[in-house]
């Protein structure tokens, strides 16, 4: 089942049930008073956070959700039940954000619940009506309507470091080696077309899709990429050795960050040398660290997934990092 991270739905919540017109009958009073209960409130729409990244896909085929309506109040001054409220599960990260108003509301823990529309109010039976001068009122008021809007939910990874880079520098490769995670890998571009988690020594690493050029305004998978890494902690960047020119992918990727937000630009990050056992030499390697080193103003690392020296030094320095934020 492809990925789901964008659902569009048209949500309602429940009308109140009416308020009644009734009477006390029973056998000792004759002519008993007004008994016409309440109406019942009707059912919210709610969010609720899951651990579970393919919630979404449960409303893939879903355009409208409804809360119940509240039921109509009975007689003896019963007031009616509530009606039930409509319950999105979605993953841990979600934003829902109403078209309408442009309220946005953040889910960010595992069972935070938070309601998007209020159902309307219960109607008032005919006991409210009663005066001094109005002993037997044949007054009730109908329940009201429950709020209404187009709600966009939008799926935000959550994650301790996001691997980030231009397509098939190697980030998939990388998340498989160090996690259990089963990312698709293959010798061409935009393999990872939705986003992967993996854990690694309890924290959580996102392979999210590659970058190219112009992605900041929507090209190849554009914004889809650049959405899903405004949460992490900070940033493994991924050059690849296959790079003709490193520093100018380097540049590329960074351009995009400030160009879709500049809290991506500030985020901390490790750059990356990969997959250094397609270059011939060390000197070859050493030439390229070192301009990337200019570039980005900080340590790069070399690494071959191959090599399990590599492989393990940057382990270590990653776990290092991730302890530390």
């Amino acid at each position: 089942m492809a990925f789901v991270d964008e659902i569009h739905l048209k949500a309602t919540a429940g009308k109140g049930g009416n308020g009644v017109v009734r009477w006390l009958r029973v056998k000792e009073t004759a002519k008993g008073g007004p008994s016409g209960g309440d109406g019942g409130r009707g059912g919210d729409v709610k969010i609720v956070g899951v651990r579970d990244l393919a919630a979404l896909a449960a409303f893939r085929n879903t355009k409208k959700v409804r809360a119940l309506d509240g039921e109509a109040g009975g007689n003896f001054d019963r007031h009616g039940a509530d009606g039930a409220p409509a319950i999105l599960k979605v993953p841990v990260g979600t934003v829902a954000r109403n078209r309408q108003t442009g309220e946005e509301v953040e889910i960010l823990e595992e069972g935070q619940e938070e309601i998007l529309l209020k159902g309307g109010p219960g109607g008032y039976g005919n006991p409210h009506f009663k005066s001094a001068t109005n002993r037997n009122p044949f007054e009730a008021t109908p329940g009201k309507p429950g709020e209404t809007g187009d709600i966009d939910l939008t799926l935000k990874l959550i994650a301790n470091a996001g691997l980030i880079g231009f397509p098939n520098a190697g980030k998939s490769s990388l998340l498989n080696s160090l996690t259990r995670s089963r990312s698709k890998v293959g010798a061409y571009a935009f393999t990872t077309l939705e986003p992967n988690l993996g854990d690694f020594y309890g924290f959580i690493l996102a392979d999210v899709p590659g970058l190219i050029e112009g992605a900041s305004s929507g090209r190849g998978l554009g914004t889809k990429f650049l959405k899903h890494i405004e949460r992490t902690g900070f940033l493994v960047h991924l050059v690849s050795a296959e790079q003709e020119d490193p520093v100018e992918a380097y540049r590329v990727v960074r351009g995009e960050l400030k160009g879709f937000a500049k809290e991506l630009e500030a985020k901390k990050e490790l750059v990356v040398l990969s997959k250094v056992d397609l270059l011939e030499g060390e000197g070859e390697v050493k030439k390229r660290i070192k301009l990337l080193e200019e570039a980005s103003g900080a340590e790069v690392l070399p690494l071959s997934i191959a090599d399990d020296e590599m492989l393990k030094a940057f382990s270590d320095r990653l776990v290092t990092l991730l302890r530390a934020q």
